[in-house]
């Protein structure tokens, strides 16, 4: 089965006309998309892009062979053009199946969202999944195995792309791409990079993709170290990297702390933004969830998680330190990423980075930013991405 992305972007195109944002600004050349549209083997068409004539011809394709158009959203994007002769667009009814003269069977798919999405499969029998924007499927039916190629808003709804995950209609062979690209998505390379960490692509208009042929999928990273100051958007950033994947683990180290209204609001900002399918675990006990099976980690974060270490071996006072602390502490540290090397499951970590500040003015504060840059040395040289984010913007420093 052969797909040729007509258009890739948002119902509003990309650049939005007139819109002076930092992505539309950079939406030149490749990174230009008209609204999505899906042409199937040049017998199919999946939604309309303004002058698909004229888009097909671009790709090196024409719609004149077109048996079936298909709508999956109201459109509603500027006007869309409708050559003649082609059949009259329409939708078909969730749940139900449509066979296409040219071979394609079409089944529509209930979203939770307006609209319908589409699973085609081929006379070969290869099948892929197309989702309108801003949408996720409101329930599975039984899934015979992954689908060869997804197409979908994966940053709009990276929830969607969890669930397919959940339901095994999306595998480690599946191709996932991302469209709906709109102007709220970040522009230039970091558009690429978010996606890679979801296990998604996006390509330019007009590309050809052949379904069902192998393609590399982005490397997941299954340990990431996320670096950043106060504020910075870190732990924004290690959300983000597992947002598209469902049971995902988060352990807070902080804690509860009895009467500091500003600590529990800080928690319940974090609540808030992550997904509800998500579990949370408040422990400092790191090594035995390493060393275990299971869904993803999410770690946040390592400057608390030292606290603790620190504490516990008495690293504050001079004397305690001199006399074993130290070494009772590197111990721990050094136990810590050991786990980090040794563990099995995805693994994103979060951590300060303090070296890049003023001294601190007492014993004890240079000792724990000393040793906070060691143990973020450590565990970074396990990783296999890490990244430091300053004013939100992640700079990968590995990977």
């Amino acid at each position: 089965m052969e797909l040729t992305l007509l258009g890739t972007g948002a119902p509003e195109g990309l650049p939005r006309p007139g819109c002076p944002c930092a992505s539309c600004a950079t939406a030149v050349g490749g990174e230009a998309r008209a609204a999505t549209a899906l042409l199937v083997d040049s017998a199919l068409l999946l939604d309309l892009t303004p002058g698909p004539a004229f888009a097909a011809a671009r790709a090196g394709r024409s719609i004149t062979g077109v048996r079936q158009v298909l709508l999956s959203h109201p459109q509603n994007g500027p006007a869309m053009e409708f050559p003649a002769g082609l059949p009259a667009p329409g939708r078909v009814p969730d749940g139900r199946e449509l066979s296409v003269i040219s071979g394609h069977t079409v089944r529509a798919m209930a979203l939770d969202a307006p609209g319908t999405g589409y699973e085609v499969t081929s006379s070969d029998g290869e099948r892929l999944l197309y989702l309108p924007p801003e949408a996720a499927p409101a329930g599975f039916a039984a899934v015979p195995g992954p689908y060869d190629m997804v197409l979908l808003d994966v940053l709009g709804r990276p929830d969607a792309l969890a669930r397919l995950r959940e339901a095994g209609a999306v595998g480690a062979t599946t191709d996932v791409i991302a469209v709906h690209i709109g102007h709220d998505t970040p522009p230039g390379r970091e558009l690429h990079r978010r996606l890679a960490a979801a296990g998604a692509r996006t390509v330019p208009d007009g590309t050809t993709l052949t379904v069902g042929d192998y393609h590399a999928v982005p490397d997941l990273p299954r340990r990431t170290l996320v670096l950043g100051g106060a504020r910075s958007g870190k732990s924004v950033e290690a959300e983000r990297r597992l947002e598209s994947f469902p049971d995902v683990l988060y352990v807070a180290t902080g804690g509860t702390r009895e009467g500091d209204r500003d600590w529990a609001a800080r928690v319940a900002v974090h609540r808030e933004r992550r997904p509800g399918s998500w579990r949370t675990a408040e422990t400092v006990d790191l090594l035995p969830l390493l060393a275990e099976e299971g869904p993803p980690l999410l770690i946040d974060c390592l400057a608390l998680w030292l606290t603790h270490a620190m504490d516990s071996v008495d690293a504050w006072d001079d004397a305690a330190w001199a006399d074993g602390g130290a070494e009772e502490l590197r111990a721990l540290m050094a136990g810590l990423a050991r786990a980090v090397r040794e563990t099995s499951r995805t693994v994103v970590v979060v951590s300060n980075e303090v070296g890049s500040g003023v001294v601190p003015a007492t014993a004890s504060g240079r000792r724990f930013r000393d040793e906070l840059g060691r143990l973020n040395a450590a565990v970074g040289d396990e990783c296999e991405h890490v990244v430091l984010v300053v004013a939100g913007q992640a700079i990968p420093l590995r990977g």
